[in-house]
């Protein structure tokens, strides 16, 4: 199959919106951040919502799920040890967490750097499989693999700044709460 035929000036017009969105996910990855109460359910929500729908995509080939499945774990235990890593804080402006930033960085890296190796991939060489079904596209080994990776990560981390949160509401302000 050759490469889809986007126009160039559409592309241009996306890499703006890709690198906002990078950058974005970056800074909150990499600082100091408010602590709310609503974040973390949501991710709590939509992570494993999607992971439902990769599964359901991928279920015509079941090979594939264990990369989805080994992603989840592995990234479970990079949530665990980023929690571990991450200071809370309790002061009169509100609660916060900082995560860590060397952590953060490495897994903003890991989906850059799988954007931009699908983009070239299609994009570039016009590396396209036929797709025997629509979702193909989507559900690569390599794609699961890291979808998967992030998405245990960030369920398990979402998870413990709920727990963090409960911590840090317990506690005294202008005492840190120390690692949750």
């Amino acid at each position: 199959m050759a490469a889809p035929q986007i126009p160039v000036a559409a592309l241009l017009a996306l890499l703006p919106l890709v690198a906002w969105r990078m950058y974005a996910r970056m800074r909150r990855m990499i600082g100091r951040q408010r602590l709310t109460r609503l974040r973390p359910w949501l991710t709590l929500l939509m992570f494993p919502l999607l992971l439902a729908l990769l599964a359901v995509a991928a279920r015509a080939h079941p090979e594939r799920l264990w990369f989805l499945g080994i992603g989840v774990a592995l990234g479970g235990a990079v949530g665990v040890f980023g929690l571990k890593m991450t200071g809370f804080e309790r002061t009169p402006q509100g609660l916060f967490y900082t995560p860590n930033a060397y952590l953060g960085i490495g897994l903003s890296l890991l989906l850059i750097g799988r954007v931009i190796y699908r983009l070239v991939e299609v994009f570039v060489l016009g590396v396209v499989p036929a797709p025997a079904e629509p979702n193909e596209f989507a559900i690569t080994p390599l794609t699961l693999g890291v979808v998967g990776l992030l998405a245990g990560y960030y369920i398990v981390y979402a998870a413990g700044l709920v727990r963090g949160r409960l911590t840090l509401l317990r506690g005294p302000i202008g005492k840190p709460g120390g690692k949750a």
